[in-house]
């Protein structure tokens, strides 16, 4: 596959010295958050080189090798095949991390979960999705921040908002944006038939305060409730929960976990800002490609994927045509091959 170029070792050794050299300044520990932040981007650029000049030299043994073994050599070339596997599934690890190469790739992510209509199965549904994201986060070592939850009339929940915190959430994550379908027995139903249900997901990259969003306090309207949140006593006894409606998009943002009406308001700020930005950018995308006459797939609200759980076991993601039988363990968190097929996708 080209990658149109993507990986520049040299481009990346500029990065890692711009990086040391901010590292080196002497105000450099002043803002912690921003430390570490960058901190962590130099080691994963330190790695991301280290890896393809240790698998260059791996890959080179290899051939060496391979021209050494005898055709009949049975063991030997067992060996080989299975030196090749490895291989191969580290140059697959490492051409995903290059293909995250977009200008927010690297951010936290807004991940949002809306249950689609059907009552109780949707609600348990998007509550199957929260979970399976954060299986998802904790394999990947990310931290989850719940800033609002709305939960189901009698099981599940209706919507989620959480902050994905961690080196490439966005990256990652925005291949998930769409509607997900589940086909199961129904646990809720007791003559045990078969149900279709929805829930659509959202991500958003979270963008710092060095990207300017011109926000008019005139198209906000602001509405403070009383928490529903477990954010501990001051929260449940005030009126510290935040709504944010922009009313010329009809965006609303709710934050309610934060322990003070300041801190939900500021939290849910950063998240509308967020969201405007992102509209801002696929606007400029679309008027590009209607000024180049391409034809665009529909993506927004359209099914992504199916999860199958009755009456076989399949889960299919219809971008890429990629599926695993495995339904429970795509449940458990294990995305990486579903992401990785869409963003080479969309890299192709």
């Amino acid at each position: 596959m080209n990658y149109g170029g993507r990986f520049d070792p040299e481009n990346k050794k500029q990065t890692i010295k711009k990086l040391e050299q901010e590292i080196a300044e002497p105000n450099f520990w002043n803002d912690k958050k921003h430390s570490e932040e960058v901190i962590t981007l130099l080691n994963s650029e330190k790695k991301i080189i280290n890896d393809v000049e240790r698998l260059l030299d791996e890959t080179n043994d290899y051939l060496e090798m391979a021209k050494a073994l005898e055709p009949n050599d049975e063991e030997s070339l067992n060996w080989l095949e299975e030196e090749s596997k490895i291989i191969s599934k580290q140059i697959n690890e490492i051409e995903t991390v290059i293909l995250l190469n977009n200008e927010y790739d690297k951010n936290d992510a807004v991940l949002e979960i809306h249950s689609g209509a059907g009552g109780t199965e949707a609600c348990d549904w998007a509550n199957m999705l929260y979970r399976m994201y954060s299986r998802y986060a904790e394999k990947k070592k990310y931290k989850l921040e719940i800033v609002d939850e709305q939960p189901g009339l009698e099981a599940g929940i209706k919507s989620i908002t959480i902050i994905v915190k961690g080196l490439y959430a966005y990256g990652y994550l925005k291949n998930e944006k769409g509607i997900h379908r589940l086909v199961r027995i129904s646990p809720f139903d007791s003559g045990a038939r078969r149900h279709t249900s929805f829930a659509s997901v959202s991500v958003t990259p979270v963008i710092d305060d060095t990207v300017k969003v011109d926000i008019s306090e005139k198209d906000l309207k602001i509405d403070v409730f009383h928490s529903s949140g477990a954010g501990g006593q001051s929260v449940n006894t005030t009126d510290s929960a935040v709504r944010i409606t922009h009313l010329p998009t009809g965006i609303v943002v709710t934050c309610q976990n934060e322990r003070s009406q300041v801190q939900n308001k500021a939290k849910a700020m950063q998240i509308l800002k967020s969201k405007l930005y992102e509209i801002e950018e696929e606007n400029k995308k679309r008027e590009l490609t209607e000024l180049k006459g391409e034809q665009r797939d529909i993506n927004f609200g359209s099914q992504i994927r199916s999860y199958v759980m009755h009456p076989y076991s399949l889960v299919k993601d219809h971008r890429t045509n990629y599926e695993e039988t495995n339904v429970n363990k795509v449940l458990d968190g294990n995305l990486d091959n579903f992401i990785n097929a869409n963003l080479r996708r969309n890299a192709s």
